[in-house]
């Protein structure tokens, strides 16, 4: 919660400063003399509200929604099998030693070798792993990969990717609505209300700055799982960390997790490097290799 605290207090000052910006630099008369007549204080406290409501609700509901969505079966207790019991003595291990509370642990069906993490609250979150990856890889090498994902949560990944998404997505909001109110006002010169070039124009709009904001949200993506790597090659040996990422370069065609469970899964996309939310696996090995 102090996170999100002061995640939203950092971005209310920043609106703040945004806001007197306009005032000494006299947007306002400008667009007024435009005919324009756009409240630019109102509407970034809109924006704002449109953008960071949103991302706090998905990440909210991240827990229940990856688990619909991905089919996740909740390992309870006792455990059914012996996977199941050495799965949760990792889980509970490298919990305690990140200092976090005991998260649920689940395994979802699918072929290939991935995991993820999610939840608001890194004293209640959710570590998933595919069935893919417990045929896959040997004890070593699922052992670094939950600690990779328990590095996730106790650095917080999850609510700071939400909270920087709902920034970037009230900028784009913002930016969006000035570019409508300027074709529709200034170059279709309609006077009344908001006419089909205003939701054109900006839907264009949010669709071009919504594509170079996600540059910024995959670098810090990419930087953070640098980061995850770092903390399971501490929890669980740096020699079993790379083991694990030479497993990923292993697999055939590894494909992607849906939606925004894809930036907390271990495993990387097919993309190009700046659209990707994962480095390339031999980048992360050399990262681990240099590590000291």
């Amino acid at each position: 919660m102090m996170r999100i605290f002061l995640f939203l207090a950092t971005n209310v000052a920043i609106m703040v400063v945004i806001s007197i910006g306009f005032s000494l630099l006299g947007l306002t008369g400008t667009l007024d003399a435009q005919g324009i007549n756009l409240d630019l204080n109102a509407l970034l406290v809109m924006s704002a509200i449109i953008g960071i409501t949103g991302s706090v609700i998905s990440l909210a509901m991240s827990k229940w929604s990856a688990k619909q969505a991905m089919g996740i079966q909740i390992v309870e207790q006792p455990p059914r099998n012996q996977t199941e019991q050495w799965l949760l003595a990792i889980v509970t291990q490298q919990a305690q030693q990140a200092g976090i509370g005991m998260p649920e642990v689940g395994i979802f069906l699918s072929p290939d070798a991935n995991a993820f993490a999610t939840g608001m609250n890194r004293n209640s979150a959710l570590i998933a792993v595919s069935t893919g990856l417990l045929q896959r890889m040997n004890k070593d090498e699922i052992e670094a990969v939950i600690g990779h994902e328990i590095t996730h949560v106790a650095n917080g990944d999850m609510v700071t990717m939400a909270l920087m998404q709902g920034v970037v997505n009230t900028f784009v909001y913002f930016f969006a609505s000035i570019i409508g109110h300027v074709v529709d006002r200034v170059i279709l010169q309609n006077e009344r209300g908001h006419g089909m070039g205003y939701f054109l124009a900006q839907m264009v709009a949010q669709i071009a700055l919504g594509f170079l904001a996600s540059l910024l949200v995959m670098w810090f993506s990419r930087y953070r799982e640098f980061k995850a790597d770092a903390g399971g090659a501490k929890l669980a040996g740096r020699g079993k960390m790379i083991s694990a990422l030479r497993a990923l370069q292993r697999e055939y065609e590894p494909q992607d997790l849906p939606g925004q469970l894809a930036a907390f899964g271990i495993n990387g996309g097919s993309a190009q490097k700046l659209f990707m939310s994962h480095p390339p696996l031999e980048e992360r090995i050399e990262a681990l290799q240099n590590m000291r």
